[in-house]
């Protein structure tokens, strides 16, 4: 293990710029994974990272004392801080001192869209990003397709949203919904509060594509003209919609459902 001690090492201030800029973390093609939970996640489905960070007050913790065991070797490069330098790269509060710096995925999008799938139209807040992305990992879908105006799905706080989701999935981000669509061999279902036709009504015991909106404006107009079916959740209470989360949550689930029976 290596030992970092000073603010002004060129690693530190190359791991600051990490994490508290978003341009950064794209223009390296990296981002941080924080806490115990993420790191145990990244070590199972995708193996050791380039880079492990711990705080030194963190090294004695049992899971974590497991989790440098399993980081002991290249390629991993485990660096120990000081507890204040390491708060300043950490932006969990009273968290475990362990952080993972990880490369981001890149990836080519396949040649047509051939199995259930989550398609994001713009999604702007990180814990709605996070929270769908680990209901469509809960619910067997592989791939998701995000929008070039979606929040960055590496994001820290979509990361600690998504639970170890982001590991399971296959996530495609800045994609050219419009032209998904159009080569797409499934129905495309995207969400909309302005029409009849309820998602129990539709037979989803076989692959879907279901297209989800930005949380103020919903689904654009014309990524819903190219959908085959524009579909709502009935409810009683006087809310107009639902949050755009819970939404996806309650469409993939009813999937599920229907597969399960």
């Amino acid at each position: 293990m290596k030992h970092i001690t000073s603010r002004d090492n060129p690693l530190y201030k190359e791991l600051k710029h990490l994490a508290t800029s978003s341009q950064a973390r794209r223009q390296a093609g990296r981002t941080l994974l924080d806490g115990v939970h993420l790191c145990q996640g990244y070590l199972q489905y995708r193996g050791a990272p380039p880079l492990c960070l711990v705080g030194e007050g963190a090294v004695a913790h049992p899971e974590v004392a497991d989790i440098l065991a399993q980081c002991g070797a290249p390629p991993t490069q485990v660096i120990v801080l000081p507890d204040a330098l390491f708060g300043a790269l950490s932006q969990v509060e009273h968290g475990i001192g362990l952080l993972f710096v990880v490369d981001t995925p890149q990836l080519e999008l396949p040649a047509a869209l051939t199995e259930s799938a989550v398609l994001l139209d713009n999604l702007q807040d990180p814990g709605n990003l996070g929270s769908i992305l680990r209901s469509a990992a809960a619910a067997g879908i592989k791939q998701v397709f995000c929008s070039a105006g979606t929040s960055f799905a590496w994001s820290p706080k979509v990361l600690r949203a998504g639970m170890g989701a982001h590991f399971v999935l296959t996530i495609h981000e800045n994609v050219d919904l419009a032209a998904l669509m159009r080569g797409a061999s499934v129905p495309v279902l995207a969400t909309s509060s302005h029409v009849e036709q309820t998602i129990y009504q539709l037979d989803l015991r076989q692959p879907v594509a279901w297209l989800f909106g930005h949380e103020g404006q919903g689904v654009a107009d014309d990524l819903l003209a190219l959908a085959r079916h524009r579909v709502m959740i009935p409810h009683r209470g006087p809310m107009e919609s639902l949050n755009v989360a819970a939404c996806a949550a309650v469409c993939l689930f009813e999937q599920v459902r229907q597969l399960e029976n």
